[in-house]
């Protein structure tokens, strides 16, 4: 890389809170806590099994760049032992989920080969 990459690249934030059986009433607590203070982000579905690069049912909490320094913490500090990767969209998914995330928790291994270098823009 030749220059660094600046913060306004990122477009928006994701973070994939993962589950097992056992722990899915905890995923449920903090969905609702987060939905209830931070309407603004939005909830993706519940992925009950591996989905794209995942290794383990998750689901996706998308929110914009203004509110990472609200949201952020708040979910490092309520995932109750829970795994969370936080990364974000600058257009390049690869990168932004191997390269650029950030881990709450355990690392988990993720499926590359299911991971585009670049998004599709639109026309």
């Amino acid at each position: 890389m030749t220059a660094p990459q600046e913060a306004a690249s990122v477009h928006a934030w994701h973070a994939h809170v993962y589950y097992t059986p056992e722990t899915r009433p905890v995923a449920e607590q903090l969905r609702a806590w987060v939905a209830g203070r931070h309407p603004a982000a939005h909830l993706g579905r519940w992925h009950d099994a591996k989905v794209g690069p995942h290794p383990q049912s998750m689901y996706q909490i998308a929110f914009a760049p203004e509110d990472f320094p609200v949201l952020a913490p708040f979910l490092a500090l309520n995932r109750q032992g829970l795994t969370i990767l936080l990364h974000p969209e600058t257009g390049r998914p690869k990168d932004d989920h191997l390269l650029h995330a950030l881990w709450m928790g355990a690392v988990l291994l993720l499926d590359a080969s299911n991971l585009p270098e670049t998004e599709p823009r639109d026309a």
